[in-house]
């Protein structure tokens, strides 16, 4: 099921939409062959942010965010796609890395139809094992096959090759049907009749982070969303497993919110403040014991999942970050300074890449005026490449 497949057409305009758990952007840009995408507009709508997470509230403001900014960019009247991406951050999607044997005494003939088959018979496993009946319906939306092995040797091209014993390596993401159907009809109504696609960002920050850093074929992925940070580990150009806790930065804002007993609006002020070194004194003296709180409780949940995704293997020395522009430099810190290393199987001191504006420049095009947003970026590149 490919997600994308490849394409003949070139320079043709693409819409995407990044829909995450804090807020949801939408760019416009145009594929090239040249191999970078060339962004020609782009926004970002917040997801109002509630005291309290109640998981069906939580989507439904999510939705409406949604609606609003497809509305407001098919206004721009900027052109009628040819396609719609729909890249899905957590908590919107579930991923798996699965690994499939098949072995036969006698030699079998690799094909399209045996690979659909293991295939089809994993996706049903992992639809069955997150489906919890009623109308909470589960959809494949992205496959990617990693590797082939041959009787225990990698190939790149194995259809009609022979063999005794198959190995594959393939990537399936789900979300729900409710989810999905959703954002497909609200599309609809302003971009009638286009194709959608669903992506998940795991697998988009995995291929540019990989093709644009070539010497790295083993890392670490963080991606700090408003609600959820997900980890990846990487090992040998394959997404091994990924975990997540549920910390994002909004955490941190309900927590200030709480204790100081403010509104969300002046915690995230208080926030910008703090870590930037502006705020007064009595600010400061307020925020640094609540601040110096968040941070062990953040660690803490990145350092347990650190141990249930290493499952006694090395750790990648090398992380590449994903989170807004404005706190890369405070997530950097706490990971750079905690002592992880001493305890576990860390390859080395960690190296720390944000996946930001910077590391990206280059990588596609922007026009001038459009507004620079590190995800977008990601996921234009990303798509992109199967439009070369």
């Amino acid at each position: 099921m490919g997600i994308f497949s490849k394409s003949k057409n070139q320079n043709d305009l693409m819409l995407v939409f990044d829909i995450g758990s804090s807020s949801i952007g939408g760019a416009f840009f145009i594929t090239q062959k040249s191999g970078a995408p060339k962004i020609v507009f782009s926004m970002r709508e917040s997801i109002p942010l509630e005291n309290e997470i109640n998981s069906e509230r939580f989507l439904e403001l999510t939705l409406k965010s949604f609606e609003t900014i497809v509305q407001k960019i098919a206004m721009k009247g900027i052109g009628v796609p040819k396609k719609v991406f729909c890249v899905l951050s957590s908590p919107w999607f579930a991923s798996q890395t699965r690994f499939i044997k098949y072995e036969q005494e006698t030699p079998f003939i690799f094909n399209s139809k045996l690979a659909d088959g293991l295939i089809q018979k994993e996706i049903q496993t992992f639809q069955e094992q997150h489906y919890t009946g009623g109308d909470n319906k589960i959809r494949a939306i992205e496959l990617r096959n990693m590797k082939i092995t041959l009787n225990g040797y990698p190939v790149s091209n194995p259809l009609n090759q022979k063999a005794r014993e198959l190995e594959m390596t393939v990537f399936i993401s789900m979300s729900q049907e409710q989810i999905l159907s959703s954002i497909e009809k609200i599309i609809d109504v302003h971009f009638h009749g286009r194709e959608i696609k669903f992506s998940s960002f795991t697998m988009a920050s995995f291929t540019v982070a990989r093709d644009t850093f070539v010497h790295q074929d083993s890392f670490l992925l963080v991606d700090i969303g408003g609600e959820v940070t997900d980890i990846s580990m990487i090992k040998q150009d394959i997404i091994c497993s990924s975990i997540s806790f549920p910390l994002g930065r909004n955490f941190m804002i309900r927590e200030v919110s709480s204790i100081l007993q403010c509104s969300t609006t002046e915690a995230k002020s208080y926030i910008s403040l703090f870590k930037d070194g502006h705020a007064t004194e009595l600010v400061e003296e307020k925020m640094k014991p609540i601040m110096n709180k968040l941070e062990e409780e953040w660690l803490r949940g990145f350092q347990e999942s650190l141990v249930n995704l290493s499952n006694d293997i090395s750790i990648p020395a090398t992380i590449f970050i994903t989170v807004d522009q404005d706190l890369s430099s405070f997530f950097s810190k706490i990971i750079k300074t905690e002592q992880f290393s001493q305890y576990t199987l860390t390859e080395s001191k960690f190296r720390i890449i944000f996946l930001g504006t910077e590391a990206l420049h280059g990588i596609a095009t922007i026009e001038e005026n459009i507004a620079r947003d590190a995800f977008l970026i990601i996921e234009s590149i990303y798509i992109n490449r199967f439009f070369r």
